[in-house]
């Protein structure tokens, strides 16, 4: 498992002389994993420790914080994919208006020389670092020459359609309703991790018992009804179907924004347990209907559309497998 270290000071010293990416990485979509990989290979090469240097919180949160931005995948999320790409540790640098007011070089000599002895980065072709961005790639590969390591620079990473792949694409996609073309420039299914919560348990009373979870509020992904994998805490994975939105058949308007799966062929207990929920295909748009029999009869038509496309799913990418299968079974059919 990788090893989370929250701050650089703190980075423990068996780690040190490795490769190291950085970036921000939020989503860890196909462009980031273009620099991961890179990195990832470079390391195996030369026998040495893999490390990501990413930043917490996102540096948008800090410069502007009366707009949060919507993460992709937040930290212990971002970490799990990491290590399921290879990485030995994932560096969490505290990010706030002390830490961007640095010089480049004192990022260069105090924290990828002095507490992550680093021996080459790799990273994005765009990457700026300092005070007032004063870093850029030309200064990191003369550090690199000062200070003996290497520097690996990453081309922007363009989808099918010639398009660079981006966060906020993805992010757009999302709130758009267009949850195919987001999985795609990810390379692997949406996904949310939190704890299920206690409900009103109406669900299970109507035949439909759901494992609830809060997201954050700056969440984007538009509301409607969703055929999802569900892995729980102890690796295990099961098909279901998710509502995500503001139940108006049952709730008066503006009542908070929730996510409810239906977890097929289940009858455990998943409360309080930190599940993950990955979106394989939106069904349709959140519907306010005119009573239960209603709902629970357009439920169970869900339901029936959401086994039909799980059945036949298969894996986008390696990385798609690992999250979205249950890898424990050997298979992923």
């Amino acid at each position: 498992m990788a090893q989370r270290v929250q701050d650089s000071e703190d980075f423990p010293n068996g780690l040190k002389g490795g490769v190291v990416a950085i970036g921000n990485f939020d989503g860890v979509h196909r462009g980031h994993q273009e620099v991961l990989s890179q990195a990832v290979d470079r390391s195996r090469r030369l026998s040495l420790p893999t490390n990501v240097l990413t930043f917490e919180p996102h540096p948008r949160t800090v410069f502007r914080p009366d707009e949060p931005v919507y993460r992709l995948t937040p930290a212990p999320l971002k970490a799990r994919i990491l290590d399921l790409m290879g990485f030995d540790a994932v560096v969490e640098q505290g990010f706030d208006r002390d830490f961007a007011s640095r010089s480049a070089e004192n990022f260069v000599t105090d924290i990828l020389v002095g507490r992550l002895g680093v021996s080459h980065v790799v990273t994005g072709y765009d990457f700026h670092f300092g005070k007032g961005r004063q870093g850029n790639p030309d200064f990191l590969i003369d550090a690199g020459k000062r200070f003996g390591f290497g520097v690996t620079l990453v081309e922007a990473y363009a989808d099918e359609n010639a398009e660079v792949v981006s966060s906020s694409r993805i992010r757009d996609a999302l709130a758009g309703g267009d949850l195919g073309l987001a999985n795609g420039l990810l390379g692997y299914r949406y996904a949310v991790t939190a704890e299920v919560l206690h409900g009103k348990k109406l669900g299970r009373s109507l035949g439909y018992p759901t494992g609830n979870m809060a997201l954050p509020p700056e969440t984007a992904l538009m509301p409607g009804i969703y055929a999802v994998r569900f892995r729980r805490a102890d690796g295990s994975v099961h098909d279901g179907v998710a509502s995500f939105g503001r139940r108006p058949t049952v709730e008066d308007d503006g009542a908070a924004l929730l996510l409810e799966t239906f977890v097929f062929d289940f009858s455990g207990d998943l409360y309080g347990e930190t599940c993950q929920v990955s979106f394989v295909s939106r069904l349709r748009g959140e519907e306010k209907f005119d009573g239960l029999d209603q709902l629970v009869a357009q439920m169970k038509t869900d339901e029936a559309e959401a086994r039909a496309v799980l059945g036949q799913l298969k894996p986008l990418s390696p990385l798609d497998a690992a999250m979205t299968f249950d890898m424990t079974s050997g298979s992923t059919e």
